[in-house]
């Protein structure tokens, strides 16, 4: 028999993904479950965005392009960084790439060897012990906890740090518990990058611009002392409603740039010149981006009120992204609580221990869904378990 690539054959699939397959053909069957596993806005891509998309296609934009993207967003980009980020990049210093989850693909292998060893805050997204492990790398998991309201502490990832550290992943607005970095997070991760100068940062920004109350988003890129070893990752997909897309990109120093391009080359090649001129019309498109950030605060809220009432319940209030944190108190695990709640109240979301959370009695919904479903998940939970 042949034996297939051990380090790929030996990854764990990506739950939420497997979770939102999984959902999608029992909805075939019952049309009654209630599907809040994925991280998808439910919103159409804006109109301009897609015009200018065909026009571009119409006009024969469907060729090879530069590598690391089109200059013109690229410039736009940088600007960008500049002026709402405080992020000091250069449009030579930008990568577009085939979606966020891809930049992040490319950070890692850009920095990573073999045997090194890279942080991650868990709860955190699926995919990053998976990436590191695709690597070479060995990935550490630093358990934020919920008592402590998910907040970063110096000596945390210090006592998880090993002469074998290379890296450190932050995602922030963070899914899946909504938290956004703190004044006290943002001086606690300075100063362990300060005191540990081989490391570096890969800020996953994806979420940045779903935003609720008075919080605000700050990048760690724009603490300029750090600044050379900050990889800023982001792009269209949560913000635009663009997941279909596949549109992203990564901000890094000359230096990993320069190693970035090399295995984009061998990889990708370049990312569709067509979707690049629309992401422009993108950028311009706040009114859109803001008109879909206050619905989903507004179900956000409505979780928040409706889960907070009922027994064995308890939801951290969002601080951004469009995720809805959720303790139960059942005598379960999280995955067992998964699956009675979906058996008894046809609701499917996904376990806290797909997220690498330590406690393992939490459950992510989105909220990226219609108010109707949303109430509909209050009202059956509500049936189940009672009010307090």
């Amino acid at each position: 028999m042949i034996e297939l690539n051990r380090t790929i054959s030996s990854l764990t699939p990506s739950k939420s993904v497997t979770l939102m397959e999984k959902t999608k053909a029992m909805q075939k069957v019952d049309s009654s479950i209630i599907n809040l596993t994925g991280g998808e806005p439910d919103f159409p891509t804006p109109a301009p965005i897609c015009e200018e998309a065909y026009r571009q296609m119409m006009a024969g934009y469907t060729h090879y392009i530069d590598g690391p993207g089109i200059m013109e967003l690229r410039e736009a980009l940088a600007k960008k960084l500049q002026e709402e980020n405080g992020a000091f990049y250069t449009p030579d210093q930008i990568f577009v790439t085939p979606g966020g989850k891809f930049a992040v693909y490319l950070a890692v292998q850009s920095v990573m060897n073999p045997g090194d060893e890279a942080i991650w805050l868990t709860p955190g997204w699926v995919s990053y012990p998976s990436i590191i492990e695709s690597s070479g790398g060995i990935p550490v998991a630093v358990h934020l906890k919920w008592d402590e309201d998910y907040r970063i502490t110096y000596e945390a990832l210090a006592e998880a740090t090993t002469e074998k550290t290379k890296l450190l992943i932050i995602n922030y607005p963070n899914n899946p518990t909504g938290k956004v970095l703190s004044e006290t997070d943002r001086e606690a991760l300075a100063r362990y990058m300060r005191d540990y100068p081989n490391v570096v940062l890969i800020s996953d920004e994806i979420y940045e611009h779903i935003v609720y109350d008075d919080h605000k988003v700050v990048s760690m890129a724009s603490y300029k002392d750090i600044a050379d070893r900050v990889i800023v990752v982001n792009g269209f997909s949560k913000s635009y409603a663009m997941t279909g897309w596949r549109l992203g990109y990564m901000a890094c120093s000359d230096a990993i740039f320069k190693v970035a391009k090399k295995l984009f080359q061998h990889t990708m090649s370049c990312t569709s010149g067509f979707l690049q001129k629309a992401a422009l019309v993108a950028l311009e498109c706040k009114e859109e981006m803001e008109q879909m950030r206050q619905s989903y605060d507004r179900r956000g809220q409505i979780l928040y009120e409706g889960l907070n009432q009922l027994k064995g319940v308890e939801m951290k209030k969002p601080e951004g992204a469009f995720y809805a944190w959720v303790k139960f108190d059942l005598g379960m695990d999280s995955q067992q609580t998964c699956e009675y709640l979906l058996e008894q109240a046809k609701i499917s979301g996904v376990p806290g221990i797909a997220y690498g959370e330590e406690d393992k009695v939490c459950v992510r919904y989105s909220f990226a869904s219609s108010e109707e479903c949303l109430y509909n998940m209050i009202e059956n939970l509500t049936a189940l378990l009672g009010k307090k």
